[in-house]
């Protein structure tokens, strides 16, 4: 018998030379700085640099803090309502390029649906910062429906991959034969669509919530005087006196983004 060849092995990155040196070095140039942040946090003494004992001095202290608490309510209050609008106009934007026939112009909707991932950051500040501002000098309203819009905005690209993503893998014979047994379209989303892509929406919740919860550069534009989130309080304490107090808070905020992460990977790789 003839001796067929044997085929090939997928190509793998980890096979080129230095390859674990590399990643060894890249984990420890991005996650150093980070677990010294988590390190010092705990430091009894107010210095960033000498290591002073074991202490959750500066947790009590941020918790104890009036202008921290408030924060803290306003930056939750901004990420989980800026997050349900974004997944919910997310929702509606994948239904429509996922569930209808194909139709000219998609490929536009895509790019402006995910405008807010091309463009930097900072200029969908400016942009939001030049609009926000005429329309507070002509309303006269400063309230903090402008940071939800902007963070809405921002948000609902970040929202609407995950739930594309699992609508696109979803097998829709499933809901052609709910509507070969009669049942109409809302019955259809109501009772076949959204139960099996509800992991996909809360994926892109949560993403959406942390993405809001963490943002600097549009909230340092957006927001009025007496609107500071967490973010940009610590970017205020930053600019005056450093202490470790901000360093247990940014470790508060890197586990909650962290728990918030995981769960998204999880939901995102369930199956079935």
């Amino acid at each position: 018998m003839a001796d067929f060849p044997k085929p090939r092995k997928g190509y793998s990155v980890r096979t080129l030379p230095g390859f674990a040196v590399v990643a060894i070095f890249t984990l420890f140039v991005l996650y150093a700085p980070i677990m010294i942040l988590v390190v010092y946090s705990f430091n009894d003494g107010s210095s960033l640099a000498i290591w002073e004992g074991f202490s959750l001095r500066w947790y009590q202290q941020a918790a104890a803090n009036e202008a921290v608490q408030d924060a803290a309510v306003r930056s939750l209050f901004l990420a989980i309502s800026a997050a349900s609008v974004a997944t919910v106009a997310a929702t509606m934007a994948a239904l429509a390029t996922t569930r209808t026939r194909h139709f000219p112009g998609r490929t536009m909707i895509y790019a402006l649906i995910n405008q807010p991932l091309m463009v930097p950051e900072i200029v969908t500040a400016v942009a939001l910062l030049i609009v926000f501002a005429a329309v507070k000098v002509w309303t006269g309203h400063t309230s903090m429906i402008y940071l939800i819009v902007a963070h809405t905005a921002f948000c609902v690209p970040f929202a609407y991959l995950p739930i594309r993503a699992r609508l696109e893998t979803m097998d829709t014979s499933l809901e052609t034969a709910a509507q070969d047994l009669y049942a109409s379209r809302w019955l259809t989303f109501r009772r076949v669509t959204l139960p099996l892509m509800w992991p996909g929406i809360v994926a892109g919740l949560m993403l959406a919530f942390v993405i809001s919860l963490d943002d600097v550069v549009i909230t340092e534009f957006v927001k009025s005087a007496g609107q500071d989130t967490l973010p940009t309080y610590m970017l205020g304490q930053l600019r005056r006196v450093v202490t470790p107090e901000v360093n247990a808070i940014s470790t508060v905020i890197l586990f909650a983004g962290a728990i918030l992460v995981a769960l998204f990977f999880r939901l995102t790789n369930r199956r079935g």
